[in-house]
């Protein structure tokens, strides 16, 4: 846990960079994305004590062996406190089933874990450098979060690009309304759309240099650390001696791709389910062996739109391409809006608990995986936004 970390491509496993160069860059040279170069497991003595730690106490533990030495302890535990001063709580809904509440944080998304962590992270590295330009696209959360996380921040200007009439409003208004280092431009497309001029402005090595940019989604491995640290979290509550199954619901499979980071660090995680609604790029993938992507469809779990999902490259990366292990760690299921909406009705009626349309879909994934297991397992689905922000559908579904 004292050595000094390093970050290599997807694309090229000799590309070696630290992580500030990893955060600042966003995208290796060569368009992959950075991993860590050697994943290795966390000592029994952290998972022995696991239990008995609060959120925070295992974001420390479990950031100090990502990071190694890169870090100074009091400047990265004072980083860990200021990034996660909101509860991490885990919900009973049915029997074996809980989900794990995301949303608590200021912008009422997940997208808050690690766009805060990465702010900070980032202003601790930037002291004394020139102005640095944080490019982001979003399907609706990772915006708002990123802005929150990121306003105000000295020398740190942030350009938000989302697609126009294809997030919620109140996501807008969230992206929008800040002013000052927060710029939002509205963009005539999908977020596939948004994606791409994210990639070609990377992909411009002039503009790059110029501009001094770096990338704040989830293709930046500073937004990815953080997400780690819930999957701790949640098995730190899991009952002993039953296997533990996570539904995650999935669009660019940044947070499916952290819970199976923690799992290469040891974490004793059964199964991973990829619901995902109808952009279903990963679940046939699991299902035929061939990845296609294509265009976005537009659904009510509008942060899930991604018909080319970029953290794909890291779960292959994850897998030295072995789609057997893939199939093994991983359980794919899609859902229709309707399967969705029926979903928050159905939940609501059984339990009174109101999940939001991301949140259904990874229940819905659960709930279909249960059905086919015939071993005795524990289930959550991550809740990874409050169901404020989606009012129209939620009153559609329960009035």
């Amino acid at each position: 846990m004292n050595e000094v970390h390093h970050y290599c491509s997807t694309k090229d496993a000799n590309t070696h960079v630290s992580l500030k160069e990893a955060i600042f860059q966003g995208l290796a040279p060569d368009n992959g994305l950075f991993l860590p170069a050697q994943i290795k497991s966390l000592p029994d003595s952290f998972f022995l004590s696991l239990h008995n730690k609060n959120f925070r106490e295992i974001a420390y533990d479990v950031s100090r062996h990502i990071l190694g030495e890169e870090i100074p302890p009091d400047v990265l535990r004072n980083l860990v406190e200021e990034s996660f001063s909101f509860e991490v709580p885990l919900i009973d809904i049915e029997e074996n089933i809980r989900t794990l509440e995301l949303f608590h944080g200021p912008t009422l998304s997940f997208k808050d874990f690690g766009a805060r962590f990465m702010a900070r992270l980032t202003a601790y590295y930037r002291k004394g450098a020139s102005r640095l330009h944080i490019l982001a696209a979003t399907s609706g959360d990772t915006g708002s979060a990123v802005a929150d996380g990121f306003y105000n921040i000295p020398g740190i200007d942030v350009w938000v690009l989302y697609p126009a009439k294809k997030i919620s409003a109140m996501q807008e208004k969230q992206i929008t309304n800040l002013g000052n280092n927060i710029h939002a431009i509205e963009i005539d497309g999908n977020f596939d759309d948004c994606q791409h001029l994210v990639k070609s402005a990377f992909g411009d090595k002039e503009l790059r240099t110029k501009m001094n940019l770096t990338s704040a989604n989830s293709i930046n491995i500073a937004r990815l650390i953080p997400q780690t640290f819930y999957y701790f979290h949640a098995f730190s509550h899991s009952r002993k001696n039953i296997p533990l199954v996570i539904s995650v619901p999935s669009g660019n499979f940044g947070n499916l791709t952290a819970g199976l980071l923690a799992k290469k660090m040891g974490l004793k995680i059964h199964r991973f389910i990829a619901a995902t609604n109808s952009n279903d790029i990963v679940p046939k993938y699991l299902e035929t062996g061939q990845f296609s992507p294509g265009p976005s469809k537009h659904t009510v779990s509008n942060a899930m739109d991604v018909g080319d999902p970029s953290n794909f490259s890291r779960i292959l990366s994850l897998y030295d391409h072995c789609y057997e292990d893939i199939c093994k760690d991983i359980y794919g299921a899609s859902f229709t809006d309707a399967e969705t909406v029926e979903a928050i009705a159905a939940l609501y009626k059984k339990t009174g608990y109101i999940a939001d349309p991301h949140g259904a879909v990874g229940y819905l994934g659960l709930k279909k995986y249960l059905k086919g297991e015939k071993n005795p397992v524990s289930g959550i689905f991550l809740e990874t936004a409050h169901p404020a922000k989606f009012s129209d559908t939620i009153k559609t579904a329960i009035n």
